[in-house]
């Protein structure tokens, strides 16, 4: 009875690691290994580069509050847009909390924007994401900062809202998603430094 109890012991202790080196080394590694030959760009992080400094990811959005730059939703990822404290309020639709915030932030989006009070806020400028890493904004709301940011820049406001249009990704497979504006490459192109990719 020891001897077969041993023997399946040995077998379950075997397959235990032989599983454990394939899920957690052999395929990692063979996956890794082909998203560098395939996509590479992408499976470094989508990484922005400006000479050899890294300035951002084309994934994770980064905080703007200048008069001259475009703003990203807001964020309660960490002390904001902190990949290791990524994560929503967790707030529901009923939350006094959650009320509140968003009507504060409305008063500040109108105010920053000079928006009077008829003019509806698209939810993006006033709510984080899931994940409080969201780099894009709708359209919508790049539309209703381009004033505030061609003022502050001294550009004719046209010429902003070209460079928005030109900047607008579209669905995803031409219907997923809403059409969106990536907040870092926007500011990026309007300060002259191109994507940096």
């Amino acid at each position: 009875m020891l001897i077969y109890m041993l023997r399946d012991l040995r077998i379950a202790v075997l397959s235990t690691l032989a599983v454990a080196m394939l899920v957690c080394g052999i395929y990692p590694v063979f996956v890794w290994g082909i998203a560098q030959i395939v996509f590479p760009e992408n499976a470094d992080g989508s990484l922005i580069r400006e000479e050899r400094t890294i300035i951002g990811s084309r994934l994770v959005g980064q905080g703007f509050s200048g008069k001259e730059y475009f703003h990203p939703r807001p964020s309660h990822a960490g002390s904001g847009y902190d990949g290791t404290g990524s994560s929503g309020s967790n707030l529901g639709p009923l939350s006094r909390n959650l009320i509140e915030r968003i009507r504060r932030r409305t008063e500040v989006y109108r105010r920053e924007n000079c928006l009077p009070e008829g003019v509806p806020i698209p939810p993006d400028a006033v709510t984080a994401s899931a994940s409080g890493l969201d780099p894009h904004i709708s359209v919508a709301n790049a539309l209703l900062q381009a004033p505030r940011v061609a003022k502050a820049r001294g550009l004719h406001e046209e010429t902003l809202r070209s460079t928005i249009m030109a900047n607008t990704m579209g669905r995803d497979l031409l219907i997923l998603g809403e059409p969106r504006v990536n907040v870092l490459l926007l500011n990026l192109e309007l300060d002259g430094r191109g994507d940096g990719g």
